[in-house]
This record gives structure tokens, C-alpha cells and sequence, in this order.
């Protein structure tokens, strides 16, 4: 009788663990492989099974987030390396939750010294990559799909200073997605305002938690993060889910 109970108890303790895993093991299986060979989110529905398993995994409306921030965002005009539109007509763009919170915190430290964040990029769509990559294919300036991007995850962002009197950008020495060694971060040959410039930047963006891209003074991703799964949904599938991102 005894061995019965106990062989009861150890039927219902295994039943009780592998139905607690159901939930993760169905996100798992939801999303399939895509031909570059990684797993890819390409509907709302499985970003918000992600969110309500971990609140960590939701997206924030930089706009919203960073009071104050400015956007410039190339993708959405015919002003990019591209020279074409890659995404609809927005005005605003979207990171993690955390990588948003520390932004908004960085622009507030800026804002001190009358500067602050304008943003080219944020979140990228990972058929966006992958597009990309087929007209450059040099990792240094095009992530390889078959890895993904920080901008996929939600987690990268490209941007610069402006000085908040004029609203002028400060002296980078050179524009946006420009593919030259001038934009490395070891390249040295540049005026002393440039390289202050530069040094402001990354030393704030890397003292809260971003790390620069060595290749490309304008791109930061949140150290630490690469577990976010790769998203590849639209603007407007984010703001649909918005009431389930905060």
C-alpha cells in the first residue's frame, strides 16, 4: 500500500514538472527556423507569449520613454546607404525595456549640459538585415543574418549629440552610415573638437551599460543582452501589442 502512495506521489510530481514547461517549450516550438538557420519572431502573438512569460522581453516606444528625444530616422526616407525606403513613414522607433530605461536615463545626464540624443536607428526588422546584407555582405557595416543584429533584438542603437540651443548635431566628422575608416573609433587623424565629441558620447552611452561598435562611432548595443530572440515584426505589429509593453 505504501509503495502504491509513493508511486502515486512520484506519478503526480513528474506530470506537475513537465506540464509547468509546456508553456516555455510551446514559445520554443512556435518559432521556426528561417533559411539563414536561426530562429526568428515573426508574429505578435509569440512577442507577447515572450512578454508575459518575462516582462523583460517587452519593447518601449522611445518616443514615450525619452522625453525629449530627436529622431532622424534614414530608413524611413530615401536618405541611407540604401538609397531607398526601408520602412513605412514613422516618426518615432523602439528598444527593449531596458536598453529604453537607460536612454532615458543618459538623456538626462546630457540634458545637464544643454545636449542631448537624436536617434537614426533603433529597432530594425530582421528581413531589414537581411536586405542589407545583400547589398554590402561586409560584417564590419552589415550584419551577417545567419547571426542577426542587436537592431533585431531590439537592443542596438544608432545616434548622435546635438546641442540643444540650436539643435544642431555635433561634429562627428562624418555623417551617418558613412563606411570609410574615419568612422572607427581608433581612427585618429581628426580634429580635437571631433574626437571630444566622440568621447562624450561613448563615455556616457558605455558608463550606462551600452557598448560601442568599434567599426562605427554612432552604434551602441546594450552589453549583455544577445539572449533577446531576434524580432521581425513590422512598427505597427509594436504598436498593437502596446498595452501588453508596459
Amino acid at each position: 500500500m505504501m509503495n502504491k502512495i509513493i508511486l502515486r506521489f512520484e506519478l503526480l510530481l513528474f506530470y506537475s514538472m513537465v506540464l509547468s514547461t509546456l508553456p516555455e517549450w510551446g514559445i520554443a516550438q512556435d518559432i521556426v527556423m528561417n533559411r539563414y538557420g536561426v530562429k526568428v519572431i515573426t508574429r505578435p502573438r509569440q512577442l507577447a507569449r515572450c512578454i508575459k512569460k518575462d516582462p523583460a522581453n517587452a519593447m518601449s516606444d522611445l518616443k514615450k520613454k525619452v522625453p525629449g528625444i530627436m529622431f532622424d530616422l534614414r530608413y524611413a526616407t530615401t536618405h541611407n546607404f540604401m538609397h531607398r525606403k526601408l520602412y513605412p513613414s514613422i516618426t518615432d522607433s523602439w528598444m527593449r525595456l531596458a536598453a529604453a530605461d537607460s536612454l532615458a536615463v543618459i538623456q538626462k545626464e546630457f540634458g545637464s549640459m544643454a545636449l542631448g540624443l537624436k536617434v537614426f536607428d533603433a529597432y530594425r526588422p530582421y528581413s531589414v538585415t537581411a536586405a542589407m546584407w545583400e547589398t554590402v555582405k561586409d560584417d564590419r557595416y552589415a550584419a551577417d543574418p545567419r547571426k542577426g543584429s542587436g537592431h533585431n533584438r531590439g537592443i542596438a542603437v544608432d545616434l548622435t549629440l546635438v546641442d540643444l540651443s540650436t539643435s544642431r548635431e555635433l561634429d562627428m566628422g562624418t555623417g551617418f552610415d558613412d563606411f570609410s575608416d574615419t568612422t572607427h573609433h581608433d581612427f585618429k587623424a581628426l580634429p580635437q573638437n571631433v574626437l571630444h565629441n566622440r568621447s562624450l558620447l561613448k563615455n556616457m552611452m558605455m558608463k550606462h551599460g551600452f557598448k560601442p561598435l568599434e567599426t562605427e562611432w554612432w552604434h551602441y548595443s546594450l552589453a549583455g543582452n544577445t539572449e533577446y530572440e531576434l524580432l521581425d515584426l513590422g512598427f505597427r505589429d509594436l504598436k498593437k501589442l502596446e498595452g501588453q509593453l508596459y
